[in-house]
């Protein structure tokens, strides 16, 4: 009897089979992953969100593959060929891979030349001639003449067998399952420009003569080769390698083998081996090397996902830099530099435009607005986006900042990836009707530095581009993997219902965007929610969506403390329980973090609430809506650095990472061009993978390694002692893709740093 579904998640997650069943019995009711993991661990076991996150994908998985299941049972029952012993394989397949090899000698087809020849009358040949090699084909196939059903020769009698036992070698699911997994451990995927296509196809050159193993092949060089064919420039094959290309495919003779057939000098041996060619090259090859391509893609394309998710992650859980009042600007040359100013709660109060540069150049007067409106809203941090004229405003703000020491000001240049997209949206439409669309960009990158989290939620995960190959993978399955990302980013650090936007407040669990605007109208007709009970009188927030939400939304100043904590409601009782054992109030006992540390956690359980959620209270007491992002901090970019063309080899710089891929990490020091540090170049140990290293928004010291200025491509590295060769480092780098463009341009893809890096597109 095959594992049930919850004991094979089981297995696969190495946690007891009671603790999946749990999960899925929560999921099942509608409760949310955040939810679950952090506030039923008595129930899961402590299961967390990623565990959670991988058993609810298996969990779909394999709920599909018990209705494939079923449904390929009920198919072969009615056409009366179910057996017990295929019921067993069914029974025992573990993918869908396997049921449907199972399946495929009973998939209902459109009429083939076997079925044809079986029509005739012609199977039994085919299965003597197989059975018995020593016969001869051509004295056993007069018997099978039949005139009116085609086969009125010799020749198409035996054509006919042929086609039958073909299709019988490509329907065998065993020997399926053998050759898929010997092409797996032995293929090579080789590329190969197709003729005519050179000049045209000039930015795969890489790989117009290219090889490597399947199995080995990194996911951005196998999205890199897929891009090439689609777009008509490569011919990709899946080959074994073999030291006689004459010499018979290494899988004619693993079929041969499997089916007793060899060259022993009878009278059929010839006929039966040339029939196994014809069904390899025919039939078998086209449909492994289609399947296992498809694999191959699709592996790509989830480790293209998983990447892109965490650095989505760290993106989002990036550090804030907290409710100050924020100047954004959004830099231009000829249009002007955008200027926008949000007080401490992100609410915009002034906007401007200066013209500091070419053509007007009216550098004094900018300053100077830029210096009143700072001094009348009491800025104390200038956001810079990082597009075309991002350093020139960068130099502008220091010499506002050198001639008015007085403000105390701060500038950062920030990511203004997206900012564009959510300028242009229907959501910034709503929120600034009569603000130009520049102005919502500088209205974005204010807000972004006061908190990345809160503002990047409006904008669609997939346009803020973080990833590698992002617009190659399938898009369905990106969208989800990244909703759930921010999902679960929202739910760790929590919203304050009083403030938040409707965005915001839909991707609280439980919530959804009907649900977050019922709340914002609500606030604005009733004013400050001064408690989470009352968000029951919200307009179609029923028991079980208060249950999901109530825990991640926060009240600050409200009549109870609590409801500014991580403490969900439900277990208020526990709260007052410890509040009447050390009889003290809830203010005097929260942030008290020595007195809390003192308490026992295993006093204060009972029959609902557990170790781990008194644990939790506890812990929330001591540090009441505690913020699991990082201290702000930001990278100093060196004066006098620009563009490309004013770096050289051996300049120390700081910088920002950007983004991490499997092949090494993406970052920004300023001058409108990304430099990779190289995987090999992160570390002076031996690094694998380069998320163990660093994250998006970590400030880092790099040193410059080589310059492309023709390709705009900047090689960096970590170890700062490090001084290889240009020649070493175009080994190493083979094959990684290029550093991005800005952020506002999408670059055409091209060849490879130092004529070895493949193009990572970015958007």
């Amino acid at each position: 009897m095959p594992p049930s579904i919850e004991h094979r998640i089981a297995s696969e997650l190495a946690v007891e089979p009671r603790q999946v069943l749990a999960a899925v019995r929560l999921l099942d009711e509608g409760a949310t992953v955040p939810f679950v993991a952090r506030y039923r661990k008595e129930v899961t076991g402590g299961l967390d969100d990623t565990q959670l996150r991988t058993l609810e994908e298996r969990l779909g998985y394999l709920r599909e593959l018990e209705d494939r299941r079923a449904a390929i049972i009920a198919s072969i029952t009615e056409q009366d060929k179910l057996s017990p012993a295929l019921r067993a394989e069914l029974a025992a397949a573990e993918t869908k891979q396997q049921l449907e090899d199972l399946y495929l000698p009973y998939k209902p087809r459109r009429r083939t030349k076997a079925q044809i020849a079986r029509e005739a009358g012609i199977a039994p040949l085919a299965e003597a001639l197989l059975a018995n090699p020593a016969l001869d084909p051509e004295t056993e196939a007069a018997a099978y003449l039949n005139a009116d059903a085609g086969f009125a020769d010799i020749k198409s009698v035996l054509d006919g067998a042929r086609q039958i036992l073909m299709e019988q070698f490509a329907e065998d699911a065993p020997l399926l399952g053998e050759l898929r997994e010997y092409l797996r451990a032995e293929g090579e995927v080789h590329a190969s420009v197709i003729e005519g296509k050179e000049t045209e196809g000039a930015k795969f050159r890489d790989w117009f003569d290219f090889r490597e193993p399947i199995a080995r092949l990194p996911s951005h060089r196998a999205l890199a080769l897929l891009r090439g064919r689609n777009e008509g420039v490569l011919r990709l094959a899946l080959e074994v390698p073999r030291p006689d290309p004459d010499a018979p495919h290494p899988c004619e003779g693993r079929i041969a083998v499997r089916l007793k057939i060899g060259d022993r000098g009878r009278a059929a041996d010839r006929w039966l081996l040339d029939t196994v060619r014809w069904a390899w090259n025919v039939k078998i090859s086209i449909h492994l090397e289609l399947e296992l391509m498809g694999e191959l893609r699709e592996r790509a394309e989830e480790e293209a996902i998983r990447v892109f998710a965490r650095n989505m992650k760290d993106l989002l859980l990036a550090a804030p830099a907290g409710n100050r009042p924020t100047m954004g600007l959004d830099p231009g040359i000829r249009t002007g530099v955008k200027v926008a100013v949000v007080d401490a709660t992100g609410k915009l109060v002034a906007t401007d435009t200066v013209y500091p540069f070419e053509p007007r150049r009216h550098w004094d007067s900018s300053i100077a607005a830029i210096a009143a409106l700072a001094n009348e809203h009491g800025v104390k941090l200038v956001a810079i986006g990082n597009g075309t004229a991002s350093r020139e405003t960068d130099r502008l703000v220091a010499d506002l900042m050198q001639r008015h020491p007085e403000l105390g000001l701060t500038r950062v240049v920030v990511s203004e990836a997206g900012a564009s997209v959510y300028s242009a949206s229907e959501l910034a439409a709503r929120e600034f009707p009569e603000l130009d669309v520049s102005l919502r960009g500088a209205v974005s990158i204010a807000r972004r530095l006061q908190d990345p989290l809160a503002e990047l939620v409006k904008i669609d995960p997939k346009s803020i581009g973080v990833g590698q190959y992002q617009h190659d993978v399938n898009q369905s399955r990106l969208a989800k993997s990244l909703d759930a990302v921010v999902e679960d980013c929202v739910n760790a650090v929590g919203v304050d219902v009083n403030t938040a936007s409707v965005p915001l407040l839909a991707r609280i669990a439980g919530l959804n965007t009907t649900l977050a605007a019922n709340i914002v109208d609500y606030r604005d007709a009733n004013g400050p929610y001064r408690q989470r009970d009352s968000l029951k009188k919200v307009a179609r927030l029923g028991a079980k969506t208060f249950e999901q939400a109530a825990g991640f939304l926060r009240i600050t100043g409200g009549d109870n403390p609590l409801d500014a904590s991580a403490v969900h409601p439900e277990a208020y009782p526990v709260v007052e329980r410890i509040l009447k054992r050390v009889g003290r109030s809830v203010r005097e006992l929260m942030g008290n973090g020595s007195f809390v540390k003192s308490l026992e956690p295993s006093e204060f359980i009972d029959e609902r609430f557990g170790l781990p959620t008194v644990r939790d209270i506890l812990a929330e007491l001591e540090k009441p809506g505690r913020d699991p992002r990082p201290e702000f901090r930001t990278a100093t970019f060196r004066d006098g650095i620009e563009s490309v063309k004013d770096l050289t080899p051996g300049m120390l710089l700081e910088g920002v990472i950007t983004n991490v891929t499997n092949f090494g990490a993406f970052v920004d020091i300023g001058v409108h061009q990304d430099g990779l540090v190289h995987i090999s170049a992160l570390a002076e140990r031996f690094v694998k993978d380069p998320h163990s290293v660093v994250k998006a928004g970590d400030v880092v010291k790099v040193k410059v390694l080589e310059v492309d200025l023709a390709r705009k491509r900047i090689a960096l590295t970590m170890r700062l002692s490090d001084e290889a060769a240009p020649e070493q480092r175009r080994k190493e780098h083979k094959g990684a893709p290029a550093p991005r463009q800005p952020a506002r341009e999408r670059p055409a893809p091209s060849g490879t740093m130092a004529d070895a890096l493949a193009r990572a597109l970015r958007k």
